[in-house]
């Protein structure tokens, strides 16, 4: 009788151990989407400026808001992508956006150009 009581406990211990893991394994990490007000709109302002923003004395089309940009999200990537030099490079005034700024406008895009 003890033997099979021993031989019992050993088997539960067995499988109650066998489930578990010293290690936890990690939730699957939930990529974070960019959004306008946290990501593109800050960019804009930084590089955009003044000439897309009205309140700082801009004429062209104002990029001071969220509608604005998304309608003309693929100009944007069009224009910023081209070489300078090239006729409608932008930001006219400066040089080429990084790869990381350029790649901001796209994952935008490619999150579903979301608002908030």
């Amino acid at each position: 009788m003890k033997k099979i009581l021993s031989l019992t406990a050993i088997a539960t211990a067995v499988l109650v151990f066998s489930n578990c893991s010293s290690s936890k394994k990690a939730a699957a990490a939930v990529p974070v989407k960019y959004n306008y007000e946290t990501n593109v709109q800050s960019v804009i302002a930084a590089n955009c400026a003044p000439c897309h923003i009205p309140s700082k004395g801009g004429n062209k089309r104002p990029y001071d808001n969220f509608a604005n940009v998304k309608s003309d999200i693929d100009e944007i990537i069009r224009r910023i992508e081209l070489a300078p030099g090239t006729r409608g490079f932008m930001p006219m005034r400066g040089s080429k956006l990084s790869d990381s700024t350029i790649n901001v406008f796209k994952q935008w895009k490619t999150d579903g150009l979301l608002e908030k």
